[in-house]
């Protein structure tokens, strides 16, 4: 019933039911002040009197005067006594995004030299009636805040809260015996809520990550030789390297790869690693990050590979079409995408394939910029590709090429890539150290159960 107006039913109005010795009021009702913004202020650069922002009512739930401004003493006369903030008035954010709705209370102890502090336009203040529990209604409040963001106005960019829409709120009324034993209720809850929220944001963010670990969990055990059991009767990887290392020097003698300079070899004496480079053997204890099967041996990437090199140092003529010219962004999705691929002449690719020409089962690996990605050839489409990618090549008939991908995901290799990233902004992972890469492998029969293995158990990830 309002005024002398005939009673209206409003059943379908209000939110929820609620006891019989609760009433719903309108919340304009049991207000001592009107429910209306702050003014416009006219800003001095030193005063007597701080304006209270939205920036005050702070996220945290705290009120913080530290972003207040201060207010030009000339303009302090439009403010009435009443409009001057008193202890236990209740703020809400009023305009812009984001924080529209924000409840808090503001308490004389929020104040520094007992200055007096006016509210701007764009804070909505409620001073209740004191007979009401403060914090009783303060949480009827939070509890609106959705309904506060729905039921705003304005543009995308500039939306309000009109004081009207927070006068008529419904707000439920207990007895006032109740509404403390609420508070004292809440005051025990709302602690053990927020350790709550705190523990499911933990939660989040752990389950958002958690695939990727362990991936990175799978592919490390893998490395390590846990993953699938060892067959003694399998070649040893010690035969297997030299297989690698004979048909190497075949292709030497026959001029199609150069000759390593600084060939690496690797290998265990008096349960020590050493390895031996140009004739001098170092221990390299140091660098060992765990123990592997006997069947297995540690090597350098580069002691494997038939072919490492990157692609061109200097910016070719592009042409409007011919054959693709690819760089990081084109396969750092883990495969090679042509959609938006640069594109040089027939000719100017032939002059760099003499140098660098990756074709079908070579595994391009990405070395400025978003280094360590591996990515397998699977087209016999000629393309050429920039500096920023690296091309390794290796026999595929004494290599699984597949483990080799997972191998170069590994923490093992990824850890090195990072450590030996160099460089400021577009970082480079340079060929030297590629090459260096202390990677382990396993017998070639081994090899091929792992990646199938693998491939089954990280599909389900």
């Amino acid at each position: 019933k309002i005024g002398k107006n005939e009673p209206v039913c409003i059943a379908d109005e209000v939110p929820f039911d609620i006891p019989e010795s609760w009433e719903w009021v309108r919340l304009k009702d049991i207000v001592v002040k009107e429910i209306k913004r702050g003014k416009s202020p006219t800003y001095a650069d030193n005063s007597s009197i701080l304006v209270f922002a939205q920036k005050c009512n702070t996220k945290a739930g705290i009120i913080d005067l530290s972003p207040a401004k201060h207010l030009d003493f000339k303009s302090f006369a439009k403010y009435p006594d009443d409009e001057y903030m008193q202890d236990g008035d209740i703020v809400v954010n009023s305009t812009g995004n984001g924080t529209l709705g924000r409840v808090g209370v503001f308490h004389d102890a929020d104040r520094s030299n007992d200055c007096v502090i006016v509210p701007d336009s764009h804070v909505t203040t409620i001073r209740i009636n004191k007979i009401l529990v403060l914090d009783y209604v303060y949480y009827v409040l939070v509890y609106y805040q959705p309904y506060f963001e729905k039921n705003c106005s304005g543009s995308t960019n500039q939306t309000e809260l009109k004081p009207l829409v927070i006068a008529n709120l419904f707000i439920p009324v207990p007895p006032i015996e109740e509404q403390r034993r609420i508070i004292r209720k809440l005051s025990s809850v709302l602690p053990l809520v927020t350790k709550y929220d705190e523990k499911e944001a933990a939660l989040e963010v752990y389950n958002t990550a958690f695939p990727a670990q362990l991936k990175k969990s799978i592919l490390q055990y893998a490395v390590q030789g846990k993953l699938v059991p060892q067959d003694p009767a399998d070649e040893p990887a010690s035969v297997l390297l030299e297989h690698i290392r004979a048909e190497k020097e075949q292709l030497v003698k026959a001029g199609r790869i150069k000759r390593d300079k600084h060939e690496s070899v690797i290998f265990r004496r008096d349960n020590s690693y050493y390895e031996k480079v140009d004739g001098i053997e170092l221990c390299i204890d140091d660098e060992i990050p765990f123990e592997i099967p006997k069947n297995w041996e540690w090597c350098r990437l580069g002691t494997i590979l038939q072919k490492l090199t990157d692609g061109t140092h200097s910016t070719p003529k592009y042409a409007a079409s011919g054959i693709p010219f690819i760089s990081v962004k084109d396969i750092s999705s883990g495969k090679i995408s042509f959609e938006s691929t640069k594109f040089i002449s027939e000719e100017e690719h032939e002059l760099l394939a003499s140098r660098c020409d990756p074709h079908r089962d070579d595994i391009l690996l990405t070395k400025v910029g978003t280094t360590g990605i591996p990515v397998l050839v699977d087209t016999d489409r000629p393309f050429s590709i920039f500096v920023s990618v690296a091309q390794l090549r290796f026999s595929t008939e004494l290599l699984d090429k597949f483990f080799l991908i997972y191998l170069l995901k590994s923490p093992l290799v990824q850890t090195q890539c990072r450590e030996n990233t160099k460089g400021v902004g577009n970082k480079n992972w340079v060929m030297r150290d590629i090459a260096n890469t202390l990677i382990c492998i396993p017998p070639l029969a081994e090899q091929k159960r792992i990646q199938a293995s693998l491939a089954n158990v990280l599909k389900s990830i």
